[in-house]
C-alpha cells in the first residue's frame, strides 16, 4: 500500500510510548505487583512475573523499583486489590481496538474507557465483539538488516510457529504464548535482540488510516493509553507514514 510502512508504524508507536516513560513505569509496577500476588515472587516459576520484569528492564526501570513491587505483591495483603478487565470496541474507520485494564474501581474504568472511545468517534462494544480479529501469541520483531538465517535457526529450534520477513526486511516471529519464554531465551543465547517483544494480541488484518481519520484514531489511542487503569491497547489501525499524526 502506498505510504504504508509497518516498520515506520512500529517505530512511531514505540517512540510515543518511550515519551510517556513515567506513566509506563507506573503501569509496569502495577503489573509486577499483580503477577507476584498471583504466582509468587520467583520469576523462574512465575512466567507472568518474568515477562513483567523483562518489560521493566526494557523500560530502564531501576532494579530497586522492580524488587519493591515484587515484594509488595508477594507479601502484602494491604494496598489496592486489582482486577483485570478487557474492553473491546471500534475506532475510526472500523478499526478494532482491545483495551486491557487493571483496576480497583470497575465503574471508574469503564466510564473513562467509554469516554475515550466516544470522544474520538469510536464505540465501546460487547465482550467478544472484536477479539476474533486478534491472535493471542508471542511476538518478536527484528529490525531490517537482522540476519534472517540466524533468526530462523534460533526460532525454529525453540518452537516458534511462524517467521515472516516483509518487503522492508523486518522479521516477525510468532510463537504460542506457552513457547514465548523458550524462544526468547534462544534469541538471547544467539545474541539476537528484537526491537519489540512480548505476549500480545496481534491484529490478524490491518485497517490503514490517513488524513483526519488517522489523526482522530491516534488521539483516541493516546487517550486510552494515558488512562491510569489501562495496561495495554491493541488495534488493527495502521497509519500512512506520509500523514502527520503528531499533536
Amino acid at each position: 500500500m502506498a505510504g504504508h510502512s509497518k516498520w515506520a508504524n512500529i517505530q512511531h508507536r514505540k517512540g510515543r510510548q518511550d515519551a510517556k516513560r513515567g506513566k509506563l513505569w507506573t503501569k509496569i509496577i502495577r503489573e509486577i505487583t499483580v503477577a507476584a500476588r498471583a504466582g509468587g515472587a520467583d520469576p523462574d516459576t512465575n512466567p507472568r512475573l518474568r515477562m513483567a520484569w523483562d518489560k521493566a528492564t526494557a523500560a530502564n526501570m531501576p532494579k530497586d523499583n522492580i524488587q519493591r513491587a515484587t515484594q509488595r505483591g508477594a507479601g502484602a495483603a494491604d494496598g489496592a486489590n486489582y482486577e483485570e478487565i478487557r474492553y473491546e470496541g471500534y475506532g475510526v474507520g472500523g478499526a478494532a481496538v482491545i483495551v486491557d485494564c487493571m483496576t480497583d474501581n470497575r465503574m471508574r474504568t469503564v466510564a473513562e474507557v467509554r469516554h475515550a472511545f466516544s470522544k474520538h468517534g469510536g464505540n465501546l462494544g460487547q465482550e467478544g465483539s472484536v477479539a476474533f480479529m486478534f491472535q493471542h501469541c508471542g511476538q518478536f520483531l527484528f529490525a531490517p538488516g537482522t540476519s534472517e538465517e540466524a533468526v530462523m535457526e534460533a526460532a525454529l529450534e525453540a518452537g516458534a510457529e511462524d517467521i515472516q520477513t516483509d518487503e522492508e526486511g523486518m522479521i516477525e516471529v510468532i510463537t504460542s504464548p506457552a513457547d514465548y519464554a523458550a524462544v526468547k531465551t534462544a534469541f538471547e543465547q544467539a545474541t539476537l535482540t528484537p526491537e519489540v517483544q512480548g505476549v500480545v494480541m496481534k491484529a490478524l488484518n490491518e485497517t490503514e488510516l490517513a488524513g483526519d481519520d488517522a489523526v482522530k484514531m491516534q488521539k483516541m489511542l493516546d487517550m486510552l493509553e494515558s488512562l491510569d487503569d489501562v495496561q495495554e491497547v491493541y488495534a488493527t489501525a495502521t497509519f500512512d507514514e506520509s500523514n502527520d499524526i503528531d499533536e
